[in-house]
């Protein structure tokens, strides 16, 4: 079979190395001007691929319609996905915490390398995929099917099938600018208004502009909604000039709804492998020791340097109290702060920075075993570009890569 692949993102070129080992012709376009442009800044870099879990597990992760998943991650878990890349592409892997799946190397690009191969446009054997450095204006529909696409640059490519594999608009520098949704609603299909996910979030004041670049490593993320904990997990956790982020707040933010309807709030134990009364203890006997130095240098052997005038002023003893002259309340109340650091959230970050989409392609409308379009014929999608996200920790990668193989195993 003629297919034509518009995106050269990880689902596109995953679908592309699918279908030309099966025997397919292949085109691609790609109108950003490099082929997997966005994997490059995944994973801070590194490219959190996937997902060492079970089908199962991968299900619980997944934010939105995960049983339209079933099907294509039964065909392509997360096990054949490090089986593709370790095997048949030579990428050595690696599993880290929370099985979250990198490259040994440690290099984004060795998997975007690993995936040019697999789609033949750098070498990798077999019949090499065509690309085309433009995008797709519009879709070629005849009789009610899709037959091709026009170019960005005029050209008319004619295809048997036709994958929209465009991605979201996240990250628009990348090249994901939503064009697969204009490109979906051409041929009929609806579209649940795409909203950011994993992304920063923004507080509400300006503590964290006083911590800005300061990263903190294990410690525990709980956000609340209203009172209620909606999520709570262990981690890393970096202050911005405008909130929080790293890799606990992109997890946090994909469990809040709409913050002009609940109040938020992000609370941080900053000591969680302490209870309050063991804190309370280590706090007694650090202020015996440091004796005459006053409030917010007692806090030396608790917390780095940037972020102890912040807690002093929020202890709020008088600046001159000496540590061996605090009372039992005053170092309770500081074991309380260093147990549940709060900030209140005013809202999450913009599409353009947030990791991934949510929103997309109506799941609906769209074949869960063959991911072919149910109103247009010869149209596929396959990745973002659908109404699917997951939480952080390559889940969404591997969304991908089900999507694509899911797609061309059924042509």
């Amino acid at each position: 079979m003629k297919l034509l692949i518009i995106g050269a993102g990880a689902a596109g070129l995953m679908a592309a190395g699918a279908a030309r080992r099966l025997g397919h012709t292949v085109t691609l376009l790609e109108h950003s001007g490099q082929p997997g442009r966005k994997l490059l800044i995944t994973g801070k870099g590194r490219c959190n691929l996937t997902n060492n879990c079970t089908e199962r597990e991968f299900l619980q992760n997944i934010r939105s319609n995960p049983r339209f998943l079933y099907s294509a991650i039964a065909a392509f878990p997360p096990s054949a996905a490090m089986a593709l890349f370790e095997q048949e592409l030579g990428l050595p892997l690696k599993t880290e915490r929370g099985r979250r799946v990198f490259p040994q190397s440690d290099r984004a690009a060795d998997v975007r390398d690993a995936l040019l191969r697999y789609a033949g446009l750098s070498g990798g054997g077999g019949q090499s995929a065509r690309l085309i450095l433009e995008g797709a204006a519009s879709l070629l529909l005849q009789n009610g099917r899709c037959t091709g696409a026009i170019t960005t640059g005029g050209r008319r490519c004619f295809a048997d099938a036709v994958l929209v594999a465009t991605g979201g608009v996240s990250y628009p520098s990348t090249g994901s600018t939503g064009d697969g949704y204009r490109l979906a609603q051409s041929a009929g299909h609806s579209i649940r208004p795409p909203s950011p996910s994993l992304v920063s979030l923004v507080e509400q004041g300006d503590t964290c502009r006083q911590l800005t670049g300061l990263s903190l490593r294990n410690v525990r993320l709980t956000l609340l909604e209203e009172q209620t904990p909606v999520f709570s997990e262990q981690g890393e956790l970096l202050f911005t000039h405008f909130g929080i982020s790293g890799p606990l707040t992109l997890s946090a933010s994909a469990h809040m709804g709409d913050p002009t309807l609940y109040r938020y709030t992000a609370r941080i134990d900053l000591k969680p492998a302490l209870t309050e009364e063991q804190l309370y203890k280590r706090i007694t006997e650090d202020f015996a020791l440091l004796g005459a130095k006053n409030a917010q240098n007692a806090l030396t052997k608790l917390l780095p340097a940037k972020l102890r005038g912040v807690m002093a002023a929020r202890w709020g003893v008088p600046p001159e109290l000496r540590a061996n002259q605090a009372t039992r309340p005053q170092k309770q109340r500081l074991a309380a702060l260093l147990k549940g650091f709060e900030l209140p959230i005013r809202s999450k970050g913009d599409l353009e920075h947030a990791v991934v989409t949510s929103g997309g392609v109506n799941v609906r409308e769209v074949d869960p075993k063959t991911m072919a379009s149910r109103l247009c014929p010869g149209l596929y999608f396959a990745g973002e570009v659908l109404d699917l996200d997951g939480y952080t920790g390559g889940y969404n990668l591997q969304i991908a890569w089900c999507t694509a193989q899911a797609f061309a195993a059924n042509l």
